[in-house]
């Protein structure tokens, strides 16, 4: 298993105690340290990848309580359809209500924990594919939770509306499907006009009543989760957009990336012609001295075999 390197960063502050091999579903692995990453120097490189872990680290304590939150959601839903008390119906309602605006406000708050970590500039290299990597991860989790998150939603609706379903037919047991779905619907007030109707020819009339009580609330909660369901598929639209931004924004960094290494190769090519061009001349040089001296040498014993011949 792989060292949790963000659990190390943090025993670290706390005193220089051993490092945690715990591993968990939201680890960090194959993750280097600052250190490691920046080969020892570079010290604002260091700080920048430990405040990022940190902020990873973050995200992740509050992916988990999303995903509490949604269990919770899914607990309240259930006893809502349970109940039967009126007290503790109302309770349970008001309990669900503040839930789901909490996790409303938690995914919120993930969702720009994660665009601010996608908006933040840094330097081509290892420590952009890191963030790259880990920004990616805790995307993909927090758009899984909100899958999971709709999927819950989505099976309540479907379990309120069969409970709207049942107690209309306490109401009107003969009723045709097409009364039932106006009913469930409820499509700008026509399933409560056919309602009304069903109640005037009942002959179980108290029953009846409390049915259409318990119709009128079921709607309530239906709306509720339709609301909620549009609000998580604006937030998947949104995260979509967030991918494509950041792919725009991680090509731009490779295509500089790879435009420098692609210059530095090009400078030092032509330095290389440089080195050559210089000892060629300077090969040349030499050449020309040796010459210039051969020649100096043959002039001065052509010169001295002259005058031998003269003075003979």
């Amino acid at each position: 298993m792989a060292r949790d390197r963000l659990a190390a960063l943090r025993a670290q502050r706390q005193g220089g105690s051993q490092g945690s091999n715990a591993t968990g579903e939201y680890e960090m692995a194959g993750v280097q340290s600052p250190d490691r990453i920046t080969g020892g120097n570079g010290a604002n490189a260091a700080d920048g990848m430990t405040r990022f872990y940190n902020q990873i680290s973050n995200i992740q304590d509050e992916l988990r309580r999303f995903d509490a939150n949604v269990s919770s959601i899914s607990d309240l839903h259930s006893r809502s359809l349970n109940n039967t008390d009126e007290a503790a119906s109302q309770q349970n309602a008001e309990a669900l209500d503040q839930l789901v605006a909490e996790t409303r406000s938690l995914t919120n708050q993930i969702k720009a924990q994660i665009e601010e970590l996608e908006k933040e500039p840094v330097p081509a290299g290892q420590d952009a594919r890191i963030r790259k990597n880990q920004t990616s991860l805790v995307r993909s989790k927090l758009i899984e939770s909100l899958q999971n998150y709709q999927q819950v939603e989505q099976q309540y609706r479907t379990r309120y509306r069969q409970r709207v379903e049942r107690q209309f037919k306490i109401v009107k047991p003969d009723a045709t499907p097409e009364e039932v779905s106006a009913v469930v619907q409820d499509d700008q007030g026509a399933g409560g006009q056919v309602f009304a109707q069903a109640l005037t020819s009942s002959t179980r009339y108290g029953e009846s009543r409390a049915a259409y009580r318990e119709v009128q609330e079921r709607h309530e909660d239906i709306r509720k989760i339709e609301r909620t369901l549009a609000e998580l598929a604006q937030l998947f639209v949104d995260l979509d957009a967030l991918v494509v931004t950041q792919e725009d924004t991680v090509n731009a960094i490779e295509t500089s990336a790879a435009q420098v290494a692609g210059d530095t190769e090009a400078g030092l090519a032509q330095t290389e012609k440089a080195v050559k061009h210089a000892r060629a001349a300077r090969r040349k040089r030499w050449i020309c001295f040796f010459l210039f001296l051969i020649i100096l040498a043959i002039i001065g014993v052509a010169v001295g075999v002259t005058v031998g011949t003269h003075h003979g």
